[in-house]
């Protein structure tokens, strides 16, 4: 399995939940460009604009305010994609996901289980927390 390169360093997500979603998010797109964008991608590669939205997706689940707890980006209440990013994953994940059964299927299963987790929004959170003490 070729993984694509990881993000900056600074924009790699720490966690094993967001590794997870991150090699996820790839082998969806690694399927999509495959079958959409053709030969450039067969060699198990992204082409250019699958390389940017996986940047993008990779930035945007470092950034995570769930972190561990994060759910399926379907089911967060937090819209931290663009209008046209979260389109074109949302198209992405239409096509790749059921094929993701085949290819992919511990992914696939794990995903599934993803989407089960009960979502809260993170303010609720935080109050649920308490004050954090302000450092000086």
């Amino acid at each position: 399995m070729n993984d694509p390169r990881p993000p900056d360093p600074q924009e790699t997500p720490e966690t094993p939940r967001l590794r997870r979603e991150y090699r996820t998010i790839a082998s969806m797109l690694r399927i999509w460009c495959r079958d959409h964008h053709g030969a450039h991608a067969r060699a198990g590669g992204l082409c250019g604009e699958c390389t940017e939205l996986l940047a993008y997706a990779g930035q945007r689940l470092a950034k995570c305010p769930y972190g561990e707890d994060k759910p399926t980006c379907a089911k967060c209440p937090v819209h931290c994609y663009k209008r046209e990013q979260r389109e074109k994953v949302r198209e992405v994940m239409r096509y790749a996901g059921p094929r993701m059964l085949w290819r992919h299927p511990l992914q696939a299963i794990l995903h599934i289980l993803d989407k089960l987790r009960r979502v809260e929004h993170p303010m609720l959170l935080r109050r649920r927390r308490g004050p954090r003490k302000r450092q000086q």
